[in-house]
């Protein structure tokens, strides 16, 4: 059968088996069986037991079940769920509405700054959406929010943790592509955070203009207003930087004592780790001090604290995280574990840690994961025979054949990758059509890839599988099958139906996709840092 033919009905009986609803690592694994049966044959594909086509299926799982990285996933699962349990997350959303609690849409804002903290703590977007949505809607309804705005806030916010590191989306991606897992995580920053801030934006212009879909809630003749506020939050603020310099102190001084910041040559310098960065930490310890005894006082910086401490432990985990990864001190699977320690030993001082939480949490990432690892090993298998049978090569031939424009074939891969997304989970779309579509897209004349500005050869992976999470974004709020629809509605009122949740995601759809055209006519901003 020739590789045309045979395409084809791979295409329809992947469509056919997922609309009769075969989980989609049984259905790409079954019909990695047909692909080979059909192009190599009953006889070939089972005379030589251990070396035919079955042995590459065999190897390719292989490959992907032994890669270290892939514990990192269980692992940032389990985190996610103990922090679901504890609860960290609920003072967080106290200590920000504190801040922003006499603000227009105040809450709504609330509601995305604390998503983007929850992503960079632990990357999972079903829990996010869950969390927000037993925390953030009831509050929002009861103040008269309108509900497509609470909605949409909540869903397209939690879907955040796709983009901001440490995103497991970036990491699958990483794994399959052999693309740099900390330079990816180093280019989605400014790309997610440009994300969260379209959100934002328009939740602020929207409220403005329509000031009854977010009223304010009723004052409390408590609360701190206009100057007063403000210099809680700064008695609050130095105390974080003092604690942050304390501890790049302590870093540097224990540097200094082993002679790990010895000035060699040819050895990089450690960042804010060298003997000549002590008296700056000391400079502004003591700055902080004076700050803190004669500029805001001890009545208001105690004020300060009470209202602003539930932000120090996202912090901390936030700081354990990814602060060992981008210190060199470990990979991302220990910083995925040293993670987990974290909550758990947060949970445990605040008095919240018990068995049943533990084996709830554990229950929970056993089941994600093994739904992962399944739709993982169907897809490893149906890529491999795929690329047996000449797939990839037969794609490229035809998409570069086409003739488009550089960007005519990026743009129709970006909506191969929307409509997929509509229908199949982002796993088996990262490891089915990214080995097809990534040796496409380096082949292309890296020159024209952009409309304004250009990227650097050597970080065209990085800006795809960015570009592709920004894809996966829009993916987690189309219907008919988004998820984050079916997370919110296991937690919302029985009045909001998913037609409701649906519609309230519109708005935000758009402002996805403004990112993603944003990337792709800009493509240097996902190498803001990397290249810095």
């Amino acid at each position: 059968m020739d590789i045309g033919t045979l395409s084809l009905l791979l295409l329809i009986g992947l469509f056919v088996l997922l609309a009769m609803g075969m989980p989609l690592g049984f259905a790409s694994a079954a019909l990695a069986g047909a692909v080979l049966l059909m192009k190599f044959g009953p006889d070939l594909l089972f005379r030589d037991f251990g070396r035919g086509p079955f042995a590459v299926l065999g190897q390719a799982i292989y490959r992907q079940m032994t890669n270290y990285v892939l514990i990192s996933v269980p692992l940032f699962i389990f985190m996610a769920a103990l922090l679901e349990r504890s609860g960290i997350a609920k003072d967080m959303y106290s200590s920000l509405n504190v801040w922003l609690s006499r603000t227009r849409g105040g809450i709504a804002i609330v509601t995305s700054v604390m998503a983007v903290i929850m992503a960079a703590m632990s990357g999972i977007i079903g829990g996010e959406v869950v969390l927000l949505g037993l925390i953030a809607l009831p509050q929002m309804l009861r103040l008269g929010y309108n509900q497509n705005l609470a909605i949409g806030t909540i869903c397209a916010s939690g879907s955040l943790g796709t983009m901001i590191p440490p995103s497991i989306v970036l990491i699958f991606y990483g794994l399959i592509t052999e693309t740099s897992i900390k330079a990816l995580f180093t280019a989605s920053f400014l790309p997610g955070l440009m994300l969260a801030s379209f959100f934002i934006i328009y939740i602020v212009i929207r409220t403005q203009l329509n000031p009854e879909q977010a009223p304010l809630p009723e004052p409390d003749p408590d609360d701190p207003e206009g100057r007063e506020k403000l210099a809680l939050f700064g008695a609050f603020l130095t105390i974080m930087v003092m604690g942050a310099t304390a501890l790049l102190l302590v870093r540097a001084v224990f540097q200094t004592v082993t002679g790990g910041n010895a000035v060699l040559e040819g050895v990089d310098p450690i960042p804010l780790g060298m003997v000549t960065h002590i008296p700056y930490f000391l400079g502004i310890l003591v700055a902080g001090a004076l700050a803190l005894q004669f500029g805001f006082g001890r009545e208001r910086v105690l004020t300060g604290w009470a209202m602003g401490k539930g932000l120090v432990a996202p912090i901390v985990v936030i700081g354990v995280v990814l602060g060992s990864i981008y210190g060199g001190i470990t990979g991302i699977t220990e910083a995925a574990a040293m993670g987990v320690i974290a909550v758990f030993l947060i949970s445990l001082a605040r008095g919240e840690m018990s068995f049943d939480v533990v084996w709830d949490s554990l229950m929970r990432t056993m089941k994600s994961t093994g739904t992962i690892i399944w739709v993982t090993i169907g897809a490893a298998a149906l890529a491999a025979a795929y690329t047996l049978v000449g797939g990839p090569t037969y794609v490229a031939n035809l998409i570069i054949g086409a003739e488009l424009p550089t960007m005519g074939v990026i743009l129709l891969m970006m909506l191969i990758f929307l409509i997929m997304g509509m229908f199949m989970d982002w796993v088996g779309i990262v490891l089915l059509i990214m080995p097809v579509f990534l040796p496409i897209v380096q082949r292309l004349p890296v020159e024209e890839i952009g409309f304004l500005g250009s990227i650097d050869p050597k970080y065209v992976a990085i800006w795809f599988g960015v570009v592709f999470c920004m894809n996966m974004q829009v993916s987690f709020l189309s219907p008919p099958f988004g998820p984050a629809a079916f997370y919110l509605k296991s937690v919302a009122p029985a009045h909001i139906t998913l037609i409701d949740i649906f519609r309230g995601f519109l708005p935000f759809i758009g402002l996805q996709l403004l990112a993603l055209a944003t990337l792709l006519v800009f493509p240097q901003i996902v190498t803001v840092f990397i290249a810095g």
